[in-house]
């Protein structure tokens, strides 16, 4: 029989679970009420106005799920509820939007710094239904309050994966609000282990960042992923935080009209990005620029025109020196030479007169040009206009130079000369002459190149940002970070990765580039390199715009996990601390012998005999012939299938309930493998098993054996 004070319990829960659920059915029928309202002014909107009104529809529907999650009760009695959006009534605030200055303590306050808190109350709900509460008292003498509720963080980080990222809004940790809240107005770095929650972290500051910078909008924000795999698991959590005009990319995909068709071996994707190609591309387009070192003869109209090397030069540097990309600066040198080559022609035209019959009046001068005396007698004549106060006047004036400028400009054999001396030039070709190769087929990490070729020449290069969010931004190379500068001129980033899951030999290797080797591509702006592509080398941690920052507790590998895979880390980063881990999962990892032969069936055994949430099989793709003969494999992969099947740089920064990682030995054997292995080992937030042909690994040996 229940006891009193139990029963007292349960009826003081259902009573506080009736008054929150009062309050959400209120500010459900204040947001349904401002929907109405977009709807009708959508309806009647002009083409101006319609997209304002559309982006607010899309807002507030995106706030239907989860309108509110979250109340503070103050110290002064003050009572503020938190939640997706703003809602108001008069000047009375119903709901904080969680970005706001006020909503900051429901992520901040603690027992040792409450900030004007008593008790934070954390709402769960489903639709428009209060399911759950979650007190945490924040005031020690407060000791009469009735608290409610379990641990909503434990509750969402156990919760079974969907194959989706969703956002972290109502669980927000103090560590991660204030990186999410950093108003640093350069590039902000973040490093984190695996489990941090970085992803999450960047996304909610962009959506921070969108709210307290209202202007930001108007420029559009970009986030670029490794994949498009990975694109898709993330692609819901900004929505639902009522952000959606967010464009998503992977690197290959800011080149625009690039059609990826080979894949370049490693060696030749690090020689590919390193920065040092920024000034052969540069080298490549100015070795285009060649004057004639004797003169050049050009036949317009009958004549001959002489065009002189030193012309030539000085039409060359004047164009050069206006900081202009090739294209551009070649317009200038024409325009500067053809300019010399009209008043050249205009010259020689003012020392021939012609009579009514086509014949030519020639001059009285020993050089052939018209005298004064001459002048006046065609003036006298009616030929000519005689001479003004200053003196005789010229045949031609202004008007008919530039029509000379015109058709010069017009004619075929002068433009086939100017050609000769300054070409017009496309990215696609210079890329090639580098490269030493025909152009007909591009690989990923010809992008950055033929970007860079492009910004080199003036051409397109893509549309630019205001705030920019790089995820694994270890993978980068040095020519890709050159490229997405160019998409933010503001430099307002976040960047998140972790050094020690570097997948890519072009990326940033822990040993070798940390993160401060980034800071001078980060650091600098367009013009900062000279033209031979040179950088002026590393700045101080205070100098420029580049800052770091990082996560160092584990919300979502289970402490068994990271105990396993910290062998693996110590031997390949000693320098590195993994992250602290909030949780054990109850369950160690196992590892299990087997041979090739034997893999399929040992793993299909594996996999019929899982039944708790959705799997992720991580293989080095060696084996992913002999692995689809034991498990469905999707192509591309479907995350929201219970077994999914990928390989290491495929599954960086998604997670799964269980993994299953096939012949570590084989994922160790690639290029910075064991960053490879690293990722595998920690996709995981609850069970991980190990299959391996063979004997394990030195770095895995202590993962205990399973034998079936």
């Amino acid at each position: 029989m229940p006891s009193r004070n139990s029963r007292n319990s349960r009826n003081e829960t259902e009573r506080e679970l009736a008054a929150e659920q009062e309050y959400l059915t209120t500010l459900h029928a204040e947001a349904d009420a401002l929907r109405e309202q977009a709807a009708a002014r959508l309806a009647a909107a002009d083409p101006t106005t319609a997209p304002f009104w559309r982006a607010e529809l899309d807002r507030l529907e995106s706030a239907e799920d989860g309108l509110c999650f979250g109340r503070l009760d103050l110290r002064d009695g003050g009572r503020r509820y938190v939640g997706r959006l703003g809602l108001f009534r008069d000047d009375d605030a119903l709901l904080l939007d969680w970005r706001a200055p006020a909503a900051r303590p429901f992520y901040t306050a603690t027992l040792a710094t409450p900030h004007g808190v008593r008790r934070r109350r954390r709402i769960t709900t489903r639709g428009r239904e209060v399911v759950a509460l979650d007190d945490e008292l924040l005031d020690t003498e407060a000791a009469g309050d009735v608290l409610v509720g379990g641990a909503a963080l434990l509750a969402a980080l156990t919760a079974r994966r969907t194959g989706r990222m969703h956002d972290i809004v109502t669980t927000l940790q103090a560590e991660q609000d204030r990186i999410v809240r950093d108003n640093h107005p350069g590039v902000l770095v973040v490093q984190g282990g695996p489990g941090t929650g970085k992803t999450a972290v960047a996304l909610h500051r962009l959506a921070y960042l969108l709210y307290a910078r209202p202007h930001l909008r108007t420029r559009g924000a970009l986030v670029v992923g490794p994949s498009r795999v990975f694109l898709g698991y993330i692609g819901q959590v900004l929505p639902g935080l009522g952000e959606h005009a967010v464009v998503t990319s992977t690197v290959a995909e800011l080149g625009p009209g690039v059609r990826i068709g080979r894949t370049d071996p490693p060696e030749t994707a690090v020689a590919k990005g390193r920065a040092e190609m920024a000034g052969r591309i540069a080298a490549a387009v100015r070795s285009r620029v060649r004057p004639p070192t004797e003169p050049v003869d050009l036949h317009f109209e009958q004549q001959v025109l002489r065009l002189e090397p030193h012309a030539c030069r000085e039409a060359i540097d004047a164009a050069t020196s206006t900081g202009l990309p090739h294209n551009p600066a070649r317009l200038v040198f024409q325009q500067r030479l053809v300019d010399a080559l009209a008043r050249d022609l205009a010259d020689r035209m003012e020392n021939v007169v012609f009579d009514d019959t086509g014949a030519a009046l020639d001059g009285g001068s020993a050089d052939g040009r018209l005298g004064e005396a001459d002048l006046r007698a065609l003036a006298a004549a009616g030929v000519i206009t005689g001479p003004g106060p200053e003196g005789p006047r010229r045949i031609l004036d202004e008007t008919d130079v530039a029509r000379l400028r015109t058709a010069l400009l017009a004619d075929a054999g002068v433009g086939a000369v100017l050609d000769e001396v300054w070409p017009p030039l496309t990215a696609a070709e210079v890329v090639a002459q580098v490269l030493g190769t025909s152009g007909e087929a591009w690989s990923a990490a010809d992008v950055p190149l033929l970007d860079e070729a492009a910004a080199v020449l003036g051409e397109q290069t893509g549309a630019t940002f205001g705030h920019v969010v790089v995820d694994e931004a270890q993978e980068l190379s040095a020519m890709a970070w050159r490229m997405l500068l160019r998409r933010c001129p503001t430099r307002s980033m976040t960047v998140v990765g972790d050094l020690a899951q570097t997948g890519d030999p072009a990326g940033a290797a822990a040993r070798v580039i940390p993160w401060d080797g980034l800071r001078p591509p980060v650091s600098s702006l367009p013009g900062t390199t000279d033209s031979s592509g040179r950088d002026d080398g590393p700045r101080s941690p205070v100098d420029g715009r580049w800052r770091l920052a990082e996560l160092t507790v584990n919300y979502r590998t289970p402490a068994e996990v990271m105990a396993a895979a910290a062998p693996l880390l110590a031997a390949h980063h000693p320098g590195l601390r993994p992250p602290r881990s909030v949780r054990h999962a109850g369950e160690h990892p196992w590892r299990r012998r087997t041979t090739l032969t034997e893999l399929p069936d040992v793993l299909a055994d594996v996999v019929a005999r899982h039944d708790d949430g959705r799997l992720a099989v991580i293989a080095p793709p060696v084996h992913h012939a002999r692995i689809a003969a034991a498990v469905p494999v999707t192509t591309p992969p479907d995350l929201t299938d219970p077994v999914v099947v990928l390989t290491p740089r495929e599954a960086k920064g998604l997670e799964f309930d269980a993994v299953l990682v096939v012949d570590p030995a084989a994922i160790l054997a690639e290029p910075l493998g064991h960053n490879d292995l690293y990722v595998a080992l920690t996709r995981t937030t609850r069970h991980l098993g190990i299959l391996h042909p063979g004997p394990p690994p030195a770095e895995l040996a202590g993962i205990r054996e399973r034998t079936a």
